[in-house]
């Protein structure tokens, strides 16, 4: 495949690649041929994506804290990467009311030290920082919000994705131009990802599989609360997708890109459920009485900016989405190991004849 043609051999380092996205982006660099090097403070969750694919055994794995200035300069001037994704995040929005400034420090200091290690590069670096769609101010509009509407988060997550953004902007204008730089810079902006091998708490998917593994009826508390959920592999190859065309168009340095579904692809819980029982007779679930949380009003993604410039567009249906999400899920409940590994790469193996056609 094209894309995995401009990874083979190359080498890349993935921050953040223990997480959910992160061991997502890993297998398909690893497959691709890729010479990986991963820098993660820990393992996120039990069970974890990244152990059940072993990936420990393909890579070079560093336990490496994102704050740690010293060692993310000498592990980037150490391993020369031709590329590097930074996924390493303090990721879920209702953690940052309870860890707020390890929220601040991993999301924006985090950030920070990725770029002040790019400093003293003097080779080419195509960089793909990945931030998140609660980088926008919500002004409670339905529309979708593009690349250059304003910034500004008000919970500790999003405010601290948006502070990301601005540093970023700061770095590239402030050191990274001219005829002498080597850096290639972009951010990406995502949200309510799906798919197999996610276990954070307070997402619905995961909530509800863990029930479902018990042959237990999973507790709904807003079944009309509705997103434009994506799968991971859509974000996956966007973000590799983007990589390889910054790296032939280097005008498209420190610029954004909002990676999305259509706007027309947004879905209530309550249908992602009844969808979900398609796939696998564990799911069931109950319908609470009250709503716990104030519905808030959907913040969309204007995928347009990625459409023309990089050719992304998404390639999964609603039905897919979840049917390689479940069936990933009903895998797992199988408890074999070699049976996961074989499901996530075959899942990628689809996707990618999927976006051949």
């Amino acid at each position: 495949m094209q894309i995995d043609k401009v990874f083979k051999n190359k080498k890349v380092i993935v921050t953040g690649h223990t997480g959910f996205k992160g061991s997502w982006l890993t297998l398909w660099l690893v497959e691709a041929g890729a010479k990986v090097l991963g820098m993660s403070k820990n393992i996120p969750t039990s069970p974890s994506h990244y152990k059940l694919l072993e990936l420990n055994k393909k890579i070079v794995s560093k336990k490496i804290d994102i704050q740690n200035l010293k060692k993310v300069q000498q592990t980037i001037k150490q391993f020369k990467p031709d590329f590097i994704f930074h996924l390493a995040a303090q990721s879920i929005v209702s953690k940052s009311y309870v860890n707020t400034i390890e929220t601040w420090e991993t999301n924006l200091m985090g950030t920070v030290n990725i770029l002040e290690s790019l400093k003293q590069n003097n080779k080419e670096i195509v960089t793909v920082i990945i931030t998140s769609d609660k980088c926008y101010k919500n002004i409670e509009t339905k529309k979708g919000y593009t690349e250059n509407d304003v910034l500004g988060g008000e919970d500790p997550y999003g405010a601290s994705k948006s502070a990301a953004e601005i540093a970023i902007n700061s770095y590239v204008k402030s050191f990274f131009l001219g005829k002498k730089n080597k850096n290639l810079i972009v951010s990406t902006r995502a949200g309510n990802v799906i798919g197999g091998g996610d276990w954070s708490d307070n997402r619905l998917i995961p909530d509800c599989v863990r029930s479902w593994n018990k042959e237990k009826a999973a507790k709904i508390r807003n079944p009309k609360s509705t997103r434009p959920w994506q799968h991971v592999l859509e974000v996956t190859y966007g973000y590799l997708l983007l990589a390889k065309t910054i790296k032939k168009n280097k005008k498209l340095h420190g610029e954004s890109f909002n990676f999305g579904p259509n706007m027309k692809q947004n879905f209530k819980v309550i249908d992602i459920l009844k969808k979900s029982k398609l796939f696998w007779k564990n799911v069931k679930w109950n319908l609470e009485k009250k709503d716990l949380f104030k519905e808030n009003i959907l913040l969309n993604l204007n995928n347009s900016k990625v459409k023309k410039v990089i050719g992304w567009k998404p390639s999964l249906n609603f039905e897919e989405t979840i049917k390689l999400t479940i069936e990933w899920y009903k895998t797992f409940s199988l408890k074999n190991k070699k049976l996961i590994k074989i499901k996530s790469i075959n899942q990628i193996k689809f996707y990618k004849n999927l976006i051949k056609k």
